[in-house]
């Protein structure tokens, strides 16, 4: 009995605690108060006897505290989005509160005043409210067992530009100090991001980008000050958002000028809302948020079987005497197929690794686990090995690019026989193998040489690219290293990308900490989106170059090879 009575006040504390509100504002003490303002989620305001005197102030909703076996010290602040006009996003809330619960996380729904105030910026009774929850928050901390250095926010449209103050602007006073809780600093220690509202100053006072986040006039809103206490992000943006995914790219491109740890996801043919929430838990296991990080695995060791092969063909790519600037201090070109025991598709992967155009391997990590994992999806892989080191009295990628061209003329003259689709081609390289990719995907209506044969007056343009953390890129790292990590102005694609119309979508993966930046990725990705072509874009904060070669468990330089597979099933490749 006793044990019974025990369990049933357990259940009652934990649902108490479930539902606990806690106004943000001292009695009288709440600034710049509107009657017409309200706070309250719309599953609350569209209730039968709704009053809205009853819900002026902005209120904490703390929920059930993590299981001790998993709580990892963090705290987790919800913020709804709704154009500053309500709080809307309750189905959100609930699929936070149960990821980050599970995860070890306090996690509290935070609702601000909506809709807009009048008279003042858009954003500024929430950012008052903001402020002043998360001082609350903090001060919260002992006595709900969390550490009050470790409190983060997940947010989404509006939500997520709130966020962003909050994130990027918490030395700014929001409001005049009321008491001594306002003595507590206001910053949030992590954010993850999802599709940013009102970012750009295209649409800063309240609508979505007009000019599509493009123009030389469109820049970040001078709202956000990225102030000493700005914390690490994970930026989530769909393709297509009418609050344009630009807004992301820029503010990871200024978080990236301060040497803030961030990510970027965008995602193509996706439209305003939150995807990617994996991305943003591996994102703080990265960081360390979540616990230490596990020992890091070898990705050589986790694929190590050809079991799911059927047959491996080597080929020459080139006919006896037709390779064209042969020089003899260059290997021998060559391509292998490798066939799936159980093919689920007519798709042809092409893979080829990197070695800044001095070497490459096709059986080393950056080729041979994503050839495995590819063949036991069901799906044909073609490796090559192209000429190196760089040619003597050329540049250092053109015989890799003829290599290239005739690769993907070759796979295509023969997909038929080997019962594939010839219109179904996509290649894939790593570093100096995705600067090869960049030529291959944007410039394949001018030849690289003379053709010789029937095969050579084959197109070559592929369907899809794989771009892993490619290098020289931008002009700042045309041969090396960027000089300023792409971030400047000055660093511009590089110009032997032709960008012609047969242009195919991307996807890319590139570490936040690379040597060869990240930023090569972003603005080849917004290059594509001003044409009209959507890719896909994940950055992973902390990692360097040869992120996937050693990686922890839980993290997206773990994860990675499953992001291809996502990307080829949204471009209809795979089942």
């Amino acid at each position: 009995m006793k044990k019974l009575l025990f369990l049933i006040s357990l259940c009652i504390t934990i649902h108490a605690n479930a539902w606990q509100r806690q106004a943000v504002w001292a009695k009288n003490k709440m600034p710049d108060a509107q009657p017409h303002q309200i706070a309250a989620m719309t599953n609350e305001t569209n209730k039968a006897g709704f009053k809205a005197n009853d819900h002026r102030g902005a209120y904490l909703e703390w929920y059930d505290t993590p299981p001790k076996e998993v709580a990892n010290g963090g705290c987790m602040i919800l913020i709804s989005g709704g154009s500053y006009m309500s709080c809307c996003d309750v189905d959100l809330i609930n699929l936070w509160r149960e990821t980050f619960t599970k995860q070890g996380f306090q996690c509290v729904n935070f609702v601000y005043r909506t809709p807009r105030p009048e008279g003042l910026p858009i954003y500024q009774s929430a950012w008052e409210d903001g402020q002043r929850a998360v001082r609350l928050v903090r001060s919260q901390a002992k006595k709900r067992g969390y550490d009050p250095n470790k409190i983060g926010t997940v947010s989404m449209s509006a939500g997520s530009h709130l966020a962003l103050m909050l994130a990027t602007s918490s030395t700014i006073p929001a409001y005049t100090p009321i008491d001594a809780l306002d003595s507590l600093p206001c910053n949030i220690n992590y954010a993850i991001v999802n599709a940013p509202a009102y970012v750009t100053t295209d649409g800063e006072t309240g609508t979505p980008a007009w000019l599509q986040g493009y123009g030389l006039d469109v820049k970040l809103s001078s709202c956000f000050k990225f102030d000493a206490n700005t914390c690490p992000m994970s930026l989530h943006h769909g393709g297509t958002d009418i609050y344009s995914p630009n807004g992301s790219t820029l503010i990871y491109r200024k978080l990236r000028s301060m040497n803030i740890p961030s990510e970027l996801h965008l995602y193509p043919n996706r439209g305003h809302g939150a995807f990617g929430l994996e991305r943003g838990i591996e994102f703080l296991t990265q960081l360390g948020v979540t616990g230490v990080l596990k020992p890091e695995e070898r990705i050589m060791d986790r694929y190590a079987s050809d079991n799911s092969r059927r047959e491996v063909i080597r080929q020459d790519v080139w006919v006896k005497g037709q390779m064209p600037n042969t020089q003899n201090h260059q290997l021998t070109p060559y391509i292998e197929w490798h066939f799936p025991k159980k093919q689920k598709t007519k798709a042809i992967q092409i893979i080829y690794s990197g070695g800044g155009y001095e070497g490459n391997n096709p059986n080393d990590f950056e080729v041979a686990p994503a050839r495995r994992y590819l063949n036991d999806l069901g799906m044909t892989v073609v490796t090559l090995r192209y000429r190196t080191p760089r040619p003597k009295g050329l540049h250092k990628h053109i015989t890799a690019w003829e290599d290239l061209q005739r690769t993907i003329r070759l796979v295509r003259s023969q997909a038929e026989k080997y019962g594939l689709d010839p219109s179904k081609i996509g290649i894939m390289g790593s570093s100096a193998g995705g600067h090869l990719t960049l030529m291959g995907v944007t410039s394949s209506l001018h030849n690289s040489y003379w053709p010789n044969d029937a095969i050579d007056r084959l197109p070559c343009n592929v369907q899809w690219g794989i771009g892993i953390y490619p290098a020289y890129a931008l002009t700042d790292g045309s041969e090396d290293h960027n000089s300023t990590r792409g971030n400047d102005d000055s660093a511009i694609l590089v110009p032997e990308f032709s960008f012609d119309i047969n242009t195919a979508p991307m996807l890319f993966i590139h570490g936040d900490a690379d040597g060869w930046a990240s930023m090569n990725s972003v603005k080849v990705w917004e290059k594509m989106r001003a044409m009209g072509i959507q890719s896909e874009l994940h950055t992973l904060a902390l990692r360097s170059h040869c992120f996937q070669r050693q990686a922890s468990p839980d993290t997206g330089s773990y994860t990675w090879l499953d992001r291809i597979a996502d990307f080829l099933r949204d471009q209809k490749i795979l089942e």
